[in-house]
């Protein structure tokens, strides 16, 4: 094979790693998209020659020494065995109003983003436990997804809200029907999907995570009439609707220390907010014609919980959390 960069021939016994997930069908993906992540995917499909492949126990790859460097950093941190039952929590959670910032800023690390509009912060876990049970005393307060998730260390997990909602998208005439017309209906899913990967250094002593999250939510349907005359309706008219929808797209990789707490504040966006009497876990809000759609700030708080099957330590409370003392 062409070797003009200097090019060599690596094989990378991955086996400790994907003998011990058991939660996906294929954790040898999740190598290769840390990979990708780190050395770009250009680096694969352009000029030297690259080439990238694995099975469920070897990653085969042919490259530069530079970059044979970075895949083995890679897949160490994935193999070693300090790692191996790490896992983390996710919390998606939503409320009405950004003020929620106001009794908090002062214990809140601010940590460089890209997206406009999008801010995150790190901090200890004793103050990301008192802010979530402030948040929790807000009766705007949602949480989407279990409290007990738990994602291994290197694989991804989604947590997400869809729902399908139908409308009339557009008419046909039809001469050979009673009506005179076809009404076409077609249907648009609305709601939220956040996609989390973490991956722990080797050292143990940071996280590095990617988070994507896309939101896509039905402001309202827009109504158009169309004149559909026939012999024995010249003046029939039929509604159709054009959806007016809001489009919402973050995905950006963190690093931060091991033993502090994650906080993405997304932005005052349209929200998937549970319907009322449905709980934590409830759908996307009943929406009548013609409504606008919810908008809030959708809330995201990472951290690592530790080996799996070791007990955690606990959290702690407080029989009425306050920040009384702190500012």
């Amino acid at each position: 094979m062409p070797n003009e960069a200097g090019q060599i021939w690596r094989e990378y016994d991955i086996s400790p790693y994907t003998l011990r997930v058991h939660t996906t069908a294929r954790p040898e993906l999740a190598v290769v998209d840390w990979i990708l992540r780190e050395t770009g995917y250009q680096a694969w499909h352009t000029e030297p020659l690259g080439i990238l492949s694995v099975t469920q126990r070897t990653l085969r790859v042919y490259h530069t020494p530079q970059m044979q460097a970075v895949v083995a950093e890679i897949v160490d941190r994935f193999v070693n065995t300090a790692a191996q039952t790490q896992a983390f929590g996710l919390r998606v959670i939503t409320v009405d109003h950004p003020n929620w910032r106001a009794k908090s800023y002062r214990v809140l690390r601010r940590v460089p983003v890209q997206t406009p509009g999008v801010q995150a912060w790190v901090l200890p876990r004793e103050d990301a436990a008192l802010l979530l049970a402030e948040l929790r005393r807000r009766s705007d307060y949602r949480e989407h997804n279990s409290p007990h998730l738990l994602i291994p260390n290197g694989q991804s997990t989604v947590v997400s809200s869809i729902r399908p909602r139908s409308y009339a998208r557009d008419v046909t005439l039809r001469p050979d029907t009673l009506q005179g017309y076809e009404q076409e209906l077609a249907q648009i899913d609305e709601g939220f999907s956040l996609e989390f990967s973490p991956l722990l250094s080797l050292d143990g002593k940071t996280i590095d995570a990617s988070i994507k999250c896309h939101i896509d939510m039905v402001e309202r349907l827009v109504p158009v009439v169309i004149d559909v005359p026939t012999p024995t309706s010249p003046r029939q008219r039929v509604q159709i609707e054009v959806p007016q929808v809001s489009h919402f797209r973050f995905h950006e990789r963190f690093r931060w220390p091991e033993n502090e707490v994650l906080v993405l504040g997304l932005g005052v966006t349209p929200i998937p907010v549970p319907a009322e009497n449905q709980g934590v876990l409830g759908g996307l809000p009943i929406k009548l014609p013609g409504q606008s759609s919810s908008r809030g700030e959708l809330i995201v708080m990472v951290e690592s919980r530790g080996k799996q099957g070791e007990p955690a330590a606990p959290a702690p409370t407080a029989a009425r959390p306050t920040y009384q003392g702190r500012y």
